[in-house]
């Protein structure tokens, strides 16, 4: 079974009022050696901004992090058009970008930016159908013509540039199976990790649909949005009584996520801080500096 190689990343701002938080914090990462930060996608709230405006930016202004929305807001953001950002970024930027997918959740306020509603079903397809026409739109070849049940493209050229990985975050069995057919990369939602009852029956969905179309199911990476605090002495217990992690020293979070990689397969950590939210500067220079680095010794043992 191939085994993706590891990656270290963080949750971002992406509040108005934090851009130069957040310019620090990714110019940070990029000097420590960090492989990608994200951003969240809701362009129905003023207050943020705009994921792929930001992703382009900032990535002008970095040499080696990429970055990717956590996830894609899909159903403001039409497939075919999402090829070209997505293409123009990774040309742009040599290939530092991840297309993060999702289906759409907060369908409240998607409908008040005038978009249509879907039901969960519809969306899941449209999900999926997004994927393949990216693909279809990317790396060269013949014009495309599409006929789909949410997309019509006729005769459209393909970028002569690679489509990017693409990472879900699929959470119910209809999304997850979608993820294991056509997807990269998995984000498990509500940062479940993998010892959480949502991870063990997740995970052997996306592996049997990826089975079921003849792929190779360990390819198929899985990015765990990791919070927790890192502490200078090593805490009692580094889980709470519903075995959530915690957080504890360098050497804590070390021993759990060399274990992670090598014991369940994991193949990438996103930082947020204990409240879900986004890390500080030094939390971050302590993630990049010292656990990222004594993990990437640890496994490559």
């Amino acid at each position: 079974m191939a085994t993706p190689d590891v990656v270290f990343g963080f949750g971002a701002h992406s509040g108005i009022d934090d851009i130069p938080q957040l310019l620090r914090m990714v110019r940070q990462a990029d000097r420590d050696g960090l492989d990608l930060f994200s951003l969240s996608d809701h362009p129905y709230l003023g207050a943020r901004l705009d994921a792929y405006a930001a992703l382009g930016f900032i990535l002008g202004g970095t040499r080696r992090i990429a970055g990717f929305a956590n996830v894609t807001n899909l159903p403001t953001r039409p497939a075919p058009l999402l090829a070209r950002t997505v293409t123009s970024l990774s040309a742009l930027s040599g290939g530092r970008v991840v297309l993060g997918m999702g289906a759409g959740g907060l369908w409240d306020r998607i409908a008040d930016m005038g978009v249509p509603r879907q039901t969960p079903g519809e969306a899941v397809d449209a999900f999926e159908e997004a994927i393949v026409l990216v693909r279809k739109l990317s790396g060269g070849g013949p014009p495309v013509t599409h006929r789909g049940r949410h997309y019509q493209v006729n005769r459209i050229e393909p970028a002569p540039v690679a489509a990017p990985e693409v990472w879900t975050g699929s959470n119910g069995p209809k999304s997850l199976a979608a993820t294991g057919r056509v997807a990269d990369g998995w984000i498990p939602g509500h940062a479940a990790d993998w010892l959480s009852e949502r991870y063990r029956w997740s995970r052997p969905i996306i592996d049997e649909a990826a089975a079921s179309t003849g792929r190779d199911p360990g390819e198929i990476r899985t990015v765990f949005n990791f919070p927790g605090r890192i502490t200078e002495r090593p805490l009692p217990a580094t889980r709470d009584r519903e075995g959530r992690w915690i957080g504890g020293s360098v050497g804590q979070w070390t021993e759990e996520l060399t274990g992670a990689v090598l014991e369940h397969g994991a193949s990438g950590f996103m930082l947020f801080s204990a409240d879900h939210g986004a890390a500080d500067l030094t939390v971050l220079a302590r993630w990049a500096q010292e656990i990222v680095p004594a993990v990437r010794e640890a496994i490559a043992k």
